[in-house]
């Protein structure tokens, strides 16, 4: 390739042009509120000297779900607009209205998470995604969807993606969870319009709402690095994860069976064998008890942080593998280990080109 046909054109998007090797702020009207208030949603661009992938990473979707926002902040204090080859489309916080009111939802109760691709003439939410959608997601080549579980909730750092689309798997192997779910898509959601359109997109789950976790937000930081990476987008670094995804090839939430207190008798990412006692459920005084008893043996890759439950709440997601689960749970405490090591100490990109 000669040097002219190696140089990247400028970038334009919600009507900013980008040189490149440069960095902007570009600001998206998506709504107004019922004070004339305008709700906007920011987008970092980084534009990067060389052509490649335009790369989208977008968190708080739901407006409560923090590390995401995280591991956006971490990511593009690392990026080197002179060395990056494509763009990055970082907006860390999507649903800017439920992150103010640290609130899941928007202000008509809906999640945006089943609103896309939206409607111009729609309610606040539809019209939010529609904006969303055209401006900005249609812009780009590949995304990554960054979400925590609910409140009350924590998952085990983890991909969800529809593996049948050979460019969404290749992305999913590329982040380097231990745990990949080959999840349906669902109508309405990011994940499931963006690929409509031949967009692969891959999500990632980790911790808790309304948390600041530091090994999610590592874990979340090194998967975007190494997707990039896959992606040519940055230069790969000669540290390697010696982590390998698994599939699973089901997953199933276990729910209460009675209303009480929750006593639970494993943790994330811990295997549990059928017929194991996961928790024990009990009135405030024990004079009564309910044991969980596990279905199937798996992995524990969800469940509920608050110890107060009524009867059918979900309580564990256990994934069901394949391949032995001891070898699972050995490769969970591994991952689980280095990120907790990684996130006292400072990442770094490798910024250079291949």
């Amino acid at each position: 390739m000669s040097k002219a046909n190696n140089k990247n054109n400028a970038f334009e998007i919600g009507g900013i042009t980008i040189p490149p090797g440069e960095r902007a702020s570009v600001e998206f009207e998506v709504a107004k509120l019922y004070t004339h208030s305008p709700l906007s949603v920011t987008a970092e661009v980084i534009h990067g000297k060389k052509p490649g992938p335009v790369l989208m990473i977008n968190a708080a979707i739901h407006g409560d779900e923090l590390n995401g926002v995280e591991v956006v902040r971490q990511t593009l204090e690392r990026i080197n607009p002179a060395t990056l080859k494509g763009t990055l489309i970082a907006i860390p916080v999507v649903n800017v209205f439920g992150f103010i009111h640290k609130s899941r939802y928007l202000p008509d109760r809906r999640d945006l998470n089943r609103c896309f691709p939206g409607s111009e003439r729609g309610s606040i939410a539809g019209r939010m995604a529609y904006q969303i959608f055209e401006q900005i997601v249609r812009r780009c080549t590949h995304i990554m969807d960054l979400h925590t579980a609910a409140i009350y909730r924590t998952n085990l750092p983890q991909i969800r993606a529809n593996l049948s689309n050979e460019e969404t798997n290749e992305m999913a192997i590329a982040f380097g969870t231990p745990v990949v779910i080959d999840a349906a898509l669902r109508e309405g959601s990011l994940r499931s319009e963006a690929e409509k359109i031949g967009i692969p997109v891959i999500t990632y789950e980790a911790g808790e709402a309304l948390r600041f976790e530091p090994y999610a937000i590592t874990a979340g930081v090194n998967g975007v690095k190494r997707v990039m990476q896959h992606l040519g987008m940055i230069r790969k670094s000669a540290r390697k994860s010696k982590v390998e995804p698994v599939i699973a090839r089901a997953t199933r939430w276990l729910r209460a069976e009675s209303d009480g207190i929750l006593r639970s008798h494993v943790s994330l990412g811990q295997r549990v064998s059928k017929g194991q006692l996961l928790a024990s459920i009990s009135s405030p005084g024990g004079s009564e008890e309910i044991q969980t008893i596990a279905p199937l043996g798996g992995i524990i890759i969800g469940q509920q942080t608050l110890p107060l439950v009524n009867e059918g709440d979900a309580i564990f997601h256990i994934a069901y593998f394949e391949e032995p689960d001891r070898l699972v749970e050995q490769q969970v405490e591994h991952y689980l280990d280095e990120v907790t090591d990684d996130s006292s100490n400072e990442i770094k990109f490798g910024i250079g080109v291949q």
